[in-house]
């Protein structure tokens, strides 16, 4: 099998030769790191290791221009929403044909970036505008719920566009939205204000076929699956997890193989020694192998404090649990 045929068939119940391993994102500076402790200085991961092809792509979908302010009332909701033209020709990828020719000719997986979620795409920087969002929503939820709604509009426009040109493994919905406890809005306001937005893109998903739908979400937003769920996402990103209810063999029980996994292994436990790793590798990849629709990965992007050694370690274990031996 390919990448895109070993995703698919794990991703879609099938029978994957093996489970899909995909790469952290190394940036530059860990691997100059990593060579100084040893690491072949000639020769890229993908040759160290059993690694998956893997490409994520979105189209331009903030505002254009950028506003200096966010909306705060319906009448800037108002004039904010000429920002959002789905025809201005700077939506599109600047490489987009380009794209299109590479992704048709290759096995690599194939994701499409689709929405930058609920507090990103209200305006959240900072502070400042967290606070105020969070008294709009409560004082004013019609100014997000408008924003939001224009915000999925646009992108489901976009989306559909892209989908007209080429064929997807999966949509990746960012939602950066919980802290260690718990997300920062209540299942009760995410289903009111968010999911609604949301629904012309997944609406466009499923007209094209595309069958795994990815909430990449980061800390504890264990509370807001089963909305999720019955919203039409299948598949959990979960990054920089940190507690036990975000533990993917708890969710495994809990939700069972409706809910399609990605990542899962505590970053940390890769500076703790080979030990730890071995644990943690041992104790949770198999069982969520074994039960399917999981692509097993580091839960954040390994840093340059993670000794090469480990690295390396982890890697191999991997290999072995995703081949069955």
């Amino acid at each position: 099998m390919n990448s895109r045929e070993r995703f698919r068939a794990t991703m879609e119940s099938g029978q994957p030769d093996r489970a899909p391993l995909f790469a952290e994102g190394l940036r530059k500076d860990v691997l100059a790191t990593w060579r100084g402790q040893g690491m072949p200085r000639n020769a890229a991961l993908p040759r160290l290791f059993l690694m998956d092809k893997r490409e994520e792509v979105e189209a331009h979908l903030w505002p254009i221009p950028m506003p200096a302010t966010w909306p705060t009332n319906l009448d800037e909701v108002e004039e904010y929403s000429r920002r959002l033209d789905p025809d201005d020709p700077k939506r599109l990828p600047k490489n987009w044909s380009r794209v299109i020719t590479k992704w048709r000719r290759g096995a690599q997986v194939r994701m499409l970036y689709v929405h930058h979620g609920f507090f990103e795409s209200a305006g959240v920087e900072g502070w400042s505008r967290f606070h105020e969002l969070m008294y709009l929503v409560k004082d004013d939820p019609a100014v997000i719920r408008q924003m939001l709604d224009l915000q999925g509009q646009l992108n489901a426009r976009l989306v559909a566009r892209m989908l007209e040109e080429v064929e997807v493994e999966a949509a990746v919905f960012s939602e950066p939205i919980g802290a260690n406890h718990g997300p920062l809005i209540s299942p009760e306001m995410y289903r009111e204000l968010a999911l609604p937005g949301y629904q012309p893109i997944l609406a466009v998903l499923r007209d094209h076929r595309v069958r795994t739908i990815i909430l990449r979400t980061y800390a504890n937003c264990r509370a807001l699956i089963p909305a999720l769920l019955e919203a039409g996402f299948n598949c959990l990103w979960a990054v920089e997890v940190f507690g036990y209810e975000m533990d993917y063999r708890e969710l495994r029980r809990e939700f069972g193989t409706d809910l399609r996994l990605i990542g899962g292994i505590d970053l940390d436990v890769l500076r703790e020694g080979k030990e730890a790793i071995r644990r943690e590798v041992e104790t949770k990849v198999p069982p969520l192998l074994a039960q399917g629709g999981y692509a097993p990965l580091a839960d954040g992007r390994v840093r340059a404090d993670v000794p090469w050694e480990n690295y390396r370690y982890y890697r191999k274990l991997l290999e072995q649990a995703a081949s069955g031996n």
